[in-house]
């Protein structure tokens, strides 16, 4: 499986769930990895599963959200391996409340993991690409490269008790047309994949929501049992998707295949569209 073989992909929030299995998925592509997570351990351990593929991966551990993260990121990627060719987007998580129950804290961490990181991190890649994009085109080659933001389906359509979640996750997809337009003279597509119901921690059915720490805040993860059922049953597949298949819907916009397919937005969500 060779596909991807000499390519580097750098891919945040990918010590678990969606962006472990990603990362897993580039990597059985002959694809070097780049591995951010939040926590330094889940990165090693996706670091070494690679390395147990007989595949190439480093870790960039901490929050996508520090100041000089991007840079430090895409930075310590050219070190190792000499490239930027696909960045996967997918740090994030959910801090839920009904508009008049939610604080600013909440809405602007929504923007800043989901919106701003991204951003950060596609400018800080500006300049290799641009320089890399130029020598390619004096020497008459057309070499393409991948950006896949991850949006949901909360962005395409809404949610309630998400107005930060859902305006952070549609501001993905404005960001995403506008780099398919910027970017386009230097052979970069520029795509996004809007999740529905993915089996996670984060969406795991449960009678009590579990309180993990990020950034600094207390966040529950975890949704009621009843709900998942009452989102299971609007799902034309009726059932969550596995991480694997969110991986399958980024891992095509990351091959060769999809060379010419740009500006464009990929629902994963076994026909669901809120």
């Amino acid at each position: 499986m060779t596909k991807l073989l000499g390519k580097t992909a750098y891919v945040t929030g990918a010590g678990r769930g969606i962006g472990r299995a990603i990362a897993l998925k580039l990597a059985a592509e002959g694809a070097n990895l780049v591995i951010n997570d939040l926590d330094a351990d889940p990165a090693r351990a996706v670091v070494a599963e690679i390395n147990a593929m007989r595949g190439k991966a480093m870790a960039v551990a901490g929050s996508v959200n520090a100041d000089g993260f991007a840079e430090s990121f895409i930075q310590g990627g050219i070190d190792r391996f000499g490239g930027v060719d696909i960045i996967v987007n997918n740090a994030g998580y959910t801090w839920d409340a009904l508009i008049g129950k939610m604080s600013d804290a909440q809405f602007d961490a929504m923007m800043d993991v989901h919106l701003k990181a991204p951003f950060r991190i596609l400018r800080a890649a500006t300049p290799f690409i641009a320089d890399a994009a130029t020598r390619e085109f004096a020497e008459g080659r057309e070499v393409f490269r991948k950006v896949v933001n991850i949006s949901s389906v909360a962005g395409t359509g809404g949610n309630p008790g998400q107005a930060n979640y859902a305006a952070a996750k549609a501001g993905v997809l404005g960001l995403t047309k506008t780099l398919a337009k910027e970017w386009g003279g230097y052979k970069v597509n520029v795509n996004a994949v809007a999740f529905g119901m993915i089996a996670t921690r984060l969406t795991a059915a449960t009678a009590e929501k579990e309180m993990i720490t990020v950034d600094g805040n207390q966040v529950g993860v975890g949704i009621p049992q009843k709900v998942v059922q009452g989102v299971e049953a609007m799902i034309p597949l009726r059932r969550a998707g596995t991480v694997e298949e969110a991986a399958g819907g980024v891992y095509l916009f990351c091959i060769p295949e999809s060379n010419y397919v740009s500006g464009q937005t990929l629902i994963v969500g076994g026909g669901l569209s809120l």
